[in-house]
């Protein structure tokens, strides 16, 4: 069974909303199975449609409205108020509906580049239905433009061999706007025999005529076609001269004569016969290297000819030449410019003059100064200058040859050429003078005037300088002074312009007319490069003082930092130190420099001037670390140096000095204090380090026996003022100071001593040194002590001395009677002899000088010593106290006849005292 329309219809909604729905492998098995309905349609139930849309699948332009119309078909169980219009998957607006009737309703919308592609017609879903809506009908949409016209149509007709092409090349251009629909161009012309027409290309196309149409007037069109429409360019009505294109000139060729140094003769052949195209022709040069073409009046090569002779050309100079062609009226174009060709004019002696300069050059000869001559070639030097001839005030003519490196003047640069340096007084003015020449003949003469150094004229009065453009401008001011003494001018003639370039030396200059204030420097110069620009009067070939001053063509950011040092460092305070960044570093002029220091995490910072190099940071913490850098700016930039770091001093320069200082017065002082005392206390200080010790060889015993007279034994009252006596109870071998004695009497005569000491060879309990008292009234010494002499007394017996056994007492009428022996020594005792046993409270009386038995005098008036000392005493009103008992192990001696024992027995000789150990220990 055949599908009928309405069944293809339906299978073309189906696949074309499927296409855009749906992926590729989902619209590839769509189809297959729109194909198996088909085929098995006779079998299965037919297919239900719900509607249209009217028109199916239409093409239409952008930016023009669109309206279509949804039918529906019974079958659809729906009215129009059911409807709804979708773009894709955005609903229309239903402003944009128009009812027709109960079952149609079309939609305007306006078709743009955003526009979806498909237009679908959909109806509410019944509420049982698992889709709310259903999808009656859908259309694609094809958008696209109109064909735009063609505009600035021309066309050509080239030279091919030695005749014109029978194509004919036409180019114009197309529309701007996008070409979605598929376009055709197709080129038309017109002759008066024929039409003929080609396809061509969106923008060029061309039409093959068999014979070029000489001396016809033909018709030129293109027109654009696409399925929205078609249009048709302007119609060019053209001759064929006009579409005539020649190929230029051949075999150019230049032709230069010696005789003729500012000419060349140029010539050439024609590209095409006459018959074809008469032609004229232009003619343009320049020199080697410059690009600026001249051309050669088109009045003067009008006619048909085949040479041509170039004038006022300069000298000695290499000239490019190109040659084209056009229709002697103008028609056509114009050829192609052809090859080109270059010869050199022949040399002419040099017409400008040599451009003069000095350089002054300090001396180390006082009042003198070298001057450094140098020139640069003629700007009309007509050829190669061969050398210079100088002359220097009235001397003779030099001449200086030039090397060969130097010989080649034909390039843009003129290079500077040195010639003499000589030297120069301060109080000599002259004249130099120079020509140049070359293989032809001379320049003229160019002069400089040097005057004298205190005669040279005013420089101007101001100068500065500014950038623009890319290039370094200079201003000056001149002076209002007239130059003074001859042979100097009162006005000033011209100016030099002089710069010298700080990083290698090299320098240029440039003269400016006497009525210039502002110029721009011709030099090539370098960006960040630092120049010393001069300006000098000159009063007719006589130079003025220059005036000075630095300049950069661009600024930068210094390529180092200055290089910092500590100077000095303090307790608050430290000294940093810097070098100045070399001038050929420094990419500008420095504006300021800025410090930085660190510590403890804070930075802390202080800006300087430019001509400042050291500076002393204070208000700093000692014995702390820092760490500093200094920065260099300019106004293009900043650059640091490198971190320096360093640490306070914990006490300030001299701090140390006056500590030390002060403890070494201090010392002094107390040594000097010291010593003082020391002198003052000698004695006391002697005594205590190095205590007296007795010398028993400068000491002399003497007895005394009861019979001697006292006056032949008894020593001076001067000599006896220290004695001390020792006294001892023989007869009960009791101290004296068994009793406490309150204190003893002391008679006028007799002197009481701080110092006792023991018998010889016994110790004492008396070691403390104290002020003795004489035991006579007359001519002792009261401030007299002991420190000179003293004496030491003892009663011993006549028969043992410490240690013997003592002998039996004499028996009545014996002449050995006891005897009382005396030391005179000038030495103290020792400390050692001492007894640091003996309390206190009894020591008081251990220092009376009658703790001990006195002798007594001859047989006839011999007694008791201790009677004779309580009758004493009892004079005084004194009570006798005894000293401490004996020592235990002392041994008692046989009572004897002549003497009672303590308790009423008969005693020993009241004159011996037995010892146990050579002498009795006292206390």
């Amino acid at each position: 069974m055949i599908p009928t329309s309405k069944d293809m219809k339906v299978l073309s909604y189906t696949v074309n909303w499927q296409k855009g729905i749906m992926d590729k492998s989902s619209y590839r098995l769509l189809q297959l199975l729109s194909f198996a309905w088909l085929a098995c349609r006779p079998t299965c139930s037919s297919i239900t449609t719900y509607g249209t849309i009217i028109p199916q699948s239409p093409l239409v332009e952008i930016g023009k409205e669109f309206t279509a119309t949804c039918v529906l078909d019974k079958a659809a169980k729906a009215t129009a108020e059911d409807i709804y219009w979708k773009l894709k998957n955005i609903t229309v607006p239903k402003e944009q509906y128009t009812k027709i009737n109960d079952s149609a309703v079309s939609v305007t919308i306006t078709i743009t580049n955003e526009t979806a592609n498909w237009l679908l017609c959909e109806k509410k879903g019944s509420p049982l239905s698992l889709n709310l809506n259903q999808v009656i009908h859908g259309i694609l949409l094809t958008k696209g433009y109109p064909p735009e016209k063609p505009v600035n149509l021309s066309c050509m007709a080239v030279q091919s061999g030695r005749k014109m092409s029978s194509c004919v090349t036409c180019t114009w251009q197309p529309g701007t706007r996008d070409e979605r629909l598929k376009t055709t161009y197709t080129l038309f012309s017109s002759l008066i025999v024929s039409n003929k027409s080609s396809k061509a290309n969106r923008s060029s196309g061309y039409i093959d005529f068999g014979t070029f149409p000489s001396f016809m007037e033909l018709a030129m069109w293109v027109e654009v076609e696409n399925k929205l429409g078609k249009v048709r360019s302007d119609i060019l009505d053209i001759y064929a001269a006009d579409l005539v294109k020649t190929n230029p000139p051949s075999d150019v060729n230049i032709i230069s004569k010696n005789n003729f140094s500012r000419t060349l003769l140029v010539s050439w052949k024609h590209p095409i016969h006459v018959t074809y195209v008469m032609l004229k022709y232009n003619i343009r040069f320049c020199t080697v290297g410059s690009g600026d073409w001249t051309e050669v009046p088109p009045n003067d090569t009008e006619s048909y000819k085949e040479s041509f002779r170039l004038q006022y050309l300069k000298p000695d100079t290499e000239y490019v030449v190109q040659v084209r062609c056009i229709h002697y009226r103008g028609y056509g174009y114009w050829s192609d410019w052809s090859a080109n060709s270059t010869a050199r004019t022949p040399e002419h002696k040099p017409t400008s003059k040599p451009d003069l300069w000095r350089v002054v050059i300090p001396s180390q000869v006082k009042s003198e100064r070298r001057v450094q001559v140098m020139c640069k070639d003629p700007v009309e030097s007509n050829g190669r200058i061969r050398g210079y001839s100088i002359k220097i005030q009235d001397g003779n003519w030099m001449t200086v040859a030039v090397n060969d490196s130097d010989l080649d003047s034909r390039s843009q640069e003129r290079k500077i050429i040195p010639l003499y340096q000589i030297p120069w007084s301060d109080k000599r003015r002259g004249l130099i003078e120079l020509k140049a020449w070359n293989s032809v003949g001379e320049s003229p003469q160019a002069s400089l005037g040097i005057p004298k150094l205190t005669q040279e004229p005013a420089s101007v009065e101001s100068l500065s300088w500014f950038t623009q453009q890319g290039r370094l401008w200079v201003k000056w001011q001149p002076r209002n002074v007239t130059a003074t003494g001859e042979p100097y001018r009162s006005e000033v003639t011209e100016y030099i312009l002089e710069w010298v370039s700080v990083s290698d030396g090299a320098m240029d200059w440039q003269r400016e007319r006497r009525h210039t204030r502002t110029a721009a420097i011709k030099g090539n110069l370098q960006k960040f490069n630092r120049y010393n620009i001069s300006v000098y009067p000159m009063y007719s070939g006589w130079t003025g003082k220059p005036l000075t001053i630095a300049a950069f063509l661009e600024q930068g950011a210094p390529l180092e930092g200055p290089s910092v040092k500590v100077r000095r460092t303090g307790k608050n305070e430290a000294e940093l130190e810097w070098m100045e960044i070399p001038l050929d570093k420094q990419r500008g002029f420095i504006t300021n420099y800025t410090i930085f220091f660190i510590t403890g995490g804070k930075e802390h910072s202080i800006v300087v001037s430019t001509d400042t190099y050291s500076y002393t940071v204070k208000r700093m913490a000692s014995n702390s670390k820092y760490v500093v850098r200094v920065m260099a700016s300019t106004v293009q930039g900043s650059t640091n140096s490198s971190d320096l770091s360093f640490n306070t001093l914990m006490y300030a320069p001299g701090q140390i000095e006056a500590i030390v200082v002060s403890v070494c017065i201090s010392f002094l002082f107390f040594i000097v204090l010291t010593m003082l005392c020391c002198i003052y206390k000698m004695d006391s200080i002697k005594k205590k380090i190095w205590p007296p010790v007795p010398d028993p060889s400068n000491s002399t015993i003497a007895k005394w026996s009861p019979d001697f007279t006292s006056k032949a034994d008894t020593p001076k009252e001067s000599a006896l003022g220290d004695v001390s006596i020792v006294e001892v109870d023989v007869f009960d071998r009791k101290s004296l100071c068994e009793e406490d004695k309150a204190g003893l009497p002391l008679k006028k005569d007799k002197y009481l001593s701080e110092e006792h000491s023991s018998g010889i060879g016994g110790s004492s309990c008396l070691s403390s040194p104290h002020q003795s008292v004489s035991d006579s009234d007359e001519g002792g010494d009261e401030g007299q002590t002991t420190a000179s002499t003293v004496q030491y007394s003892s009663v011993v017996a006549s028969c043992g001395y410490k240690g013997q056994t003592p002998c039996p007492l004499p028996l009545s009428g014996s002449s050995q009677t006891p005897s009382f022996a005396r030391s005179e020594s000038t030495q103290p005792l020792l400390d050692s002899e001492e007894h640091p046993e003996v309390p206190e409270s009894h020591q008081r009386y251990l220092r009376n000088p009658y703790f001990g038995r006195l002798p007594g005098g001859n047989d006839g008036d011999s007694g008791d010593l201790e009677d004779l000392n309580q009758m004493e005493m009892k004079k005084q009103g004194l009570a006798l106290r005894r000293f401490c008992p004996l020592e235990e192990d002392f041994q008692q001696t046989t009572p004897t006849e002549e003497g009672q024992s303590p308790d009423g027995q008969p005693g020993p000789d009241p004159s011996y005292m037995p010892q146990l150990s050579g002498y009795r220990p006292q206390c």
